[in-house]
């Protein structure tokens, strides 16, 4: 049986402050913040998933996320991947990915990030507007975040993102467009270019700010959308635009429903043991102290239900522009194309899908009808 690529994913879950709209595990740093024994325990719960799974494929990208794990010290970077080294083989051309946020006390590290062998930097903008940023209770400057972008590409980083939000508070389709220019004339190799959603779980939820209407919104995206067009960053994903070739290699991973470990305070993973029986769901404790204090008694693993498989595939594979064969989803899931069937055909003659040359994937209407996709897959 020929298996799926297969990444890593580190969560740390410290952050500064946390942001009233984020839904990510994450809780703010404390002067006691368990740096040392945080990393100990990552390369633990690491050699457990490499024993329990028998894992003996080579790793196509980690991406260490957070939280925001640039607060880490670069000797605490360095043992961590050191340590990933002497578990896993590591493709020569792997992509490694640092999540970072703009400010003097964390851009200063990016050069020992890139000499450690990080060859990748997300930095979260969110935006480039004083005022926009305050509403969203971020901690940096729009001065910082362009500072931040230059001292990434002067540290050697050929290869970054720029997170940014649109469909702010008391924002209007102008804010948004001069965000997207700003980000552009920093030249990143990647923007990702996405809503504001009021999640569950969040300040913001509980008590909701002032957002724009729908249709201002719609014309916000449009409008972002068309102007990353026209610089040559190509929507391969519902919120990520990329150079021609340098997608986020990790994330294509998840949406193409491969395979990764995932390892750090809640953490998920996805591992395939056999198709389609054995197509493994892990997850870490969640909170940080339950982590540190006993992973191996608190993590838990669940077989995906083969009836699930057809819509866990389909929601993820659908987020990206290329869409999937039958090929592709017999190579992931075991399972013949027919198992997606009625729901397949239905999404076909109500031109929410096209099925060109063999290959299926999200029309215009159906982009912006996503939701409505899913639920006919639903078991």
């Amino acid at each position: 049986m020929s298996l799926p690529p297969l990444s890593l994913y580190i969560h740390i879950p410290w952050c500064i402050k946390k942001c009233p709209y984020c839904d990510f595990n994450s809780h703010a740093v404390k002067a006691d913040t368990p740096e040392a024994a945080y990393i100990d325990t990552l390369l633990k719960d690491l050699a457990e998933d490499v024993l329990r799974y028998s894992i003996t494929r080579p790793i196509s990208s980690i991406f260490i996320g957070g939280g925001t794990p640039s607060l880490f010290s670069p000797e605490s970077i360095n043992r961590l991947l050191r340590g990933i080294e002497q578990q896993l083989t590591l493709k020569p051309e792997i992509e490694i990915t640092l999540e970072a946020n703009p400010g003097t006390f964390e851009s200063h590290k990016f050069a020992e990030f890139r000499a450690l062998g990080i060859n990748r930097l997300s930095i979260g903008i969110q935006s480039f507007n004083d005022v926009l940023l305050n509403r969203l209770g971020r901690v940096h400057s729009s001065r910082e975040a362009i500072i931040a972008a230059e001292i990434a590409q002067h540290s050697g980083f050929d290869n970054f993102n720029l997170d940014l939000m649109f469909g702010l508070p008391g924002a209007n389709p102008d804010d948004s467009q001069s965000d997207v220019a700003t980000a552009i004339s920093l030249k990143p190799t990647h923007i990702s270019f996405y809503q504001l959603t009021l999640e569950p779980n969040t300040y913001f939820h509980k008590f909701p700010p002032q957002l724009p209407n729908d249709e201002l919104i719609f014309d916000t995206q449009k409008r972002g959308q068309q102007l990353l067009a026209e610089y040559g960053y190509e929507q391969y994903e519902v919120s990520a635009y990329s150079q021609l070739g340098l997608q986020c290699q990790h994330n294509v991973n998840y949406w193409q429903f491969g395979d990764y470990l995932g390892i750090g305070a809640g953490a998920h993973g996805k591992i395939t043991l056999a198709l389609p029986q054995a197509i493994i769901r892990t997850v870490k404790p969640k909170s940080p102290e339950q982590y540190l204090s006993d992973i191996h008694k608190l993590a838990a693993a669940t077989a995906i239900p083969v009836a699930e498989l057809p819509l866990e595939f389909i929601m993820n594979q659908l987020r990206l522009k290329q869409g999937f064969t039958a090929e592709n989803y017999f190579a992931k899931t075991g399972l013949k194309i027919t198992t997606l069937e009625p729901a397949l055909s239905e999404s076909l003659q109500q031109d929410l899908l096209i099925n060109q040359n063999g290959r299926y994937f999200c029309s215009a209407q159906g982009w912006n009808f996503m939701d409505n996709i899913l639920e006919k897959f639903m078991p």
